[in-house]
């Protein structure tokens, strides 16, 4: 089965460019009507590499291969990076399957698949189903924003009452400290603008502190147990492990190719980790989804149309560091 599609995809010289694309589904495959995508930072990255961008879809399938029997047409889902995967190996078996180590595939493997167009084939395995009533926009940035914070969140045996940190309110910083608060964690906003101090305790937080003053607070400032990195990758590592209390976990969720340097010697003595964490896997996603629907968890978004003129608006915002605090493209039906 064939279907043809408006995508949007990034260009060489960094401009947007729209296209008709041929999608073929295959038997365990659906086709998916976008109506909503989320606008992440990883989206101007893949800029230039000619793709079709997006990988917060949301949508309505209107196409099933000949073996899916999980969904039907008419389902409202939703899609992230992770577009198929085994579902034998050991990672799988495991549930860490965003690890799976035959066949897993990214949202920007594929030519066709991205959400920044009016159509994406996804494996039906790799779709997820959005609680009624919940709404798409708030849908979109929970598949990639929210369950990477999310996965940090639920995986690393954080407890209620724990104080964790997040550095850096902004897209996936603002969505940790509202999950975490409903989860009952003690959440610790750090931020480099004061303006944001009465948001940071409305998100959630019980404390926000700024970040160019933690030196001057820390005499009277109890020891983070974890602590979540937002926003900028330049982090000076060093520094900030005075904000950790012993055996204490930094959990770095930012994209940077340049080394880290930090003292070995001054994490073993404390026993700090730093805890790398990837995109979450199905069961994740999943449970955050239900999670967000019961606790009327809603990201603070701006939409745009999905047009080549939102999308390069959208991108021009997220630049500027005016995005507040996620980006949802909407498509006009």
């Amino acid at each position: 089965m064939g279907k043809t599609v408006t995508v949007y995809r990034g260009t060489k010289d960094g401009v947007i460019h729209s296209e008709q694309n041929k999608v073929t589904l295959e038997p365990n495959d659906v086709f998916v009507e976008i109506t909503h995508s989320g606008v992440c930072g990883a989206d101007e990255l893949f800029l230039k590499s000619g793709i079709v961008l997006g990988h917060e879809g949301i949508g309505i399938i209107r196409q099933i291969g000949e073996n899916v029997t999980t969904v039907k047409i008419g389902d409202r889902v939703g899609f992230s990076f992770v577009q198929k995967v085994c579902g034998s190996c050991h990672n799988c078996l495991s549930g860490r399957d965003h690890y799976c180590i035959k066949k897993t595939q990214y949202g920007q493997d594929l030519q066709a698949s991205g959400s920044f167009s009016h159509g994406a084939v996804r494996d039906a395995s790799c779709i997820y189903a959005i609680p009624d009533g919940y709404p798409s926009e708030y849908a979109a940035p929970l598949m990639c924003a929210g369950a990477t914070v999310w996965n940090v969140l639920t995986s690393n045996s954080i407890r209620p009452g724990d104080r964790v940190g997040v550095m850096g309110i902004g897209g996936l910083g603002h969505l940790a400290i509202k999950l975490g608060a409903a989860m009952g964690y003690q959440m610790v906003a750090i931020s480099s603008s004061k303006n944001k101090h009465d948001e940071a305790i409305e998100l959630g937080a019980s404390e926000h502190y700024l970040r160019d003053q933690m030196d001057q607070a820390a005499g009277d400032f109890k020891p983070l147990r974890h602590l979540i990195l937002t926003g900028s990758p330049d982090t000076d590592y060093q520094k900030i492990l005075s904000f950790m209390d012993t055996d204490g976990a930094i959990y770095p969720l930012t994209s940077a190719q340049k080394p880290a340097p930090i003292s070995l010697s001054s994490l073993n003595s404390r026993g700090i980790r730093i805890q790398g964490s990837m995109v979450a896997p199905r069961h994740s996603i999943k449970s955050l989804l239900q999670f967000a629907a019961a606790k009327s968890i809603h990201p603070q978004v701006m939409t745009f149309p999905l047009t080549k003129e939102g999308i390069e608006q959208a991108l021009q915002k997220l630049r500027d560091g005016n995005m507040r605090y996620r980006g949802v493209l909407v498509r006009d039906q």
